[in-house]
């Protein structure tokens, strides 16, 4: 097994926790691969990883290892890529990671229309409500909402969302529509944890204004939090693009947006690199008019 074979079983390994499912992933049988990360931890003089009868994990060598490892082959793919003429041709697959709610909403419509548009990539999608490590976990496109900490990653802004205070019509006309966000701790309040995780809840255009609410249900989905203030049990914060049906349509209403703070950007967010895969750049050219061309993201 060359040196370039037991990178790839590594990292089938490492993800797949498995040397079984490893070798799967890479075409091999399961001693081969053995005998390749055995290979490869001999040359290294480190142990990669720790066995056990039921599962194998990355030894803290060999995390750091495969950050190097993903980050050498993506190198050599993008080489190869430009050589055989897929640096202008969108081929491979994409790997894309996004929030639960702005995935389904926005992302998935999108990312279909693309695999559509371009039969040579296949994509998968990680959404979940977290900040997703990009180099380490493997992926080439991220998006982000919120403001951007300084990086190595390249970013394209496609809009902005803002954070909103909102109830049903029968519960206000229950309990009464709050005037400023101090009022906030007289009301039934839920939090949907992704988007407002604390007890403080900041107002205003510089987020000086803090307001501690009383949480009297907390729930770690958004789409749970909005549905329980559609039935008029109590408020939530959530962001604009969420509810943005609801808020046309009636069935929830937004207050305190004379407090609200400044809205939060949107980007698409790209490892940078000298020779970006077409099927990355060519994402990227087909998602951004799709998104700023969506009025509740202007």
């Amino acid at each position: 097994m060359d040196r370039l074979q037991s990178l790839e079983v590594f990292i089938a390994v490492a993800e797949a926790e498995s040397f079984a499912g490893g070798a799967r992933a890479v075409g091999l049988s399961a001693p081969s691969a053995t005998r390749g990360v055995n290979a490869l931890e001999d040359r290294l003089g480190a142990r990669l990883f720790t066995r056990t009868t039921r599962r194998v994990r990355l030894t803290d060598v060999g995390q750091a290892y495969l950050e190097d490892a993903r980050h050498i082959l993506a190198q050599l793919q993008a080489a190869d890529a430009a050589a055989a003429g897929a640096a202008t041709t969108p081929v491979g697959k994409l790997r894309l990671t996004c929030s639960n709610e702005f995935g389904r909403i926005y992302v998935a419509p999108i990312l279909t229309e693309f695999l559509d548009t371009y039969p040579d990539v296949s994509a998968d999608v990680l959404m979940v409500d977290r900040v997703v490590n990009m180099v380490e976990e493997g992926f080439d496109v991220a998006v982000r909402i919120g403001e951007l900490p300084s990086s190595s990653m390249s970013a394209v802004r496609v809009g902005t969302v803002r954070r909103i205070v909102c109830g049903a019509p029968d519960y206000f006309a229950r309990h009464g529509v709050p005037q400023t966000p101090a009022e906030l701790r007289a009301h039934k309040i839920v939090s949907a944890t992704p988007v407002s995780p604390g007890t403080e809840w900041l107002f205003g255009r510089d987020m000086q204004d803090a307001v501690r609410v009383t949480r009297r249900l907390t729930v770690s989905s958004v789409a749970a939090g909005i549905e329980i203030a559609r039935q008029g049990w109590g408020l939530v914060r959530v962001l604009s693009y969420q509810v943005g049906p609801d808020l046309d349509g009636g069935t929830l209403k937004a207050v305190l947006d004379r407090y609200a703070p400044e809205p939060l950007p949107i980007h698409l967010v790209h490892v940078d690199s000298r020779r970006v895969p077409a099927k990355v750049r060519t994402f990227l050219e087909f998602a951004k008019p799709r998104l700023r061309g969506v009025p509740g993201l202007s």
